[in-house]
């Protein structure tokens, strides 16, 4: 799991906005953080007191294996921006790079060897059924633990949400990328106060 190119956006004027409720004198509104905005954003998942999180974006580059983006798709405003593609490329990676070490190096022959003798096809017999069938196999035969790379943009919102369900995952990258939401700027003072095990 890696991430990398971390973009923070609207932190200052959601926590303006989580003032909304209690004001008349939107004059008055200012970015400080209370211990009002501070229960808001630290109160009890599916609540809807958190709303104003939704407001503070996050984009970022994501590598995770084939498993972890499988679970990540739950997530229905973890959208991805663009991604790496097996489709298109999968026959011009370094397939052994691309996985992690939980990938047993047998199936990495294989599957290498299968590339390997599609790449030395020549461009006629790629676009013929059978090299069609072998690039099909060769897609369907990517192990769980291949890594790609997506760029992705999510809030704070739906990143507390992830972190609730997935730090003490049994995923070793889950739990790395929870890490790393909570070492995110104001992400642990506003969304996990107060919470024993997180």
């Amino acid at each position: 799991m890696k991430v990398a190119n971390t973009k923070i956006y609207g932190l200052e004027n959601a926590i303006r906005c989580s003032k909304f409720p209690m004001t008349t004198d939107l004059d008055e509104l200012n970015s400080d953080v209370t211990p009002t905005v501070l229960a808001l954003g630290s109160c009890e998942r599916g609540t809807g007191h958190d709303n104003f999180l939704k407001g503070i974006i996050v984009q970022f580059d994501l590598t995770f294996s084939n498993k972890a983006w499988v679970e990540a798709e739950r997530y229905h405003w973890l959208d991805f921006i663009s991604s790496q593609s097996t489709m298109h490329r999968i026959t011009k990676f370094k397939f052994k790079d691309q996985c992690n070490k939980y990938v047993d190096e047998r199936i990495i022959s294989i599957v290498q060897e299968i590339i390997d003798e599609y790449n030395s096809l020549d461009l006629q017999s790629r676009s013929s059924a059978e090299g069609k069938e072998m690039y099909l196999g060769i897609l369907y035969s990517v192990p769980s633990g291949f890594e790609l790379t997506a760029g992705m943009t999510t809030n704070f919102q739906q990143l507390k949400t992830v972190y609730g369900q997935r730090y003490n995952h049994r995923l070793p990258e889950w739990r790395e990328f929870c890490k790393w939401i909570k070492g995110l700027e104001m992400f642990e003072e506003m969304c996990l106060r107060g919470k024993k095990d997180e």
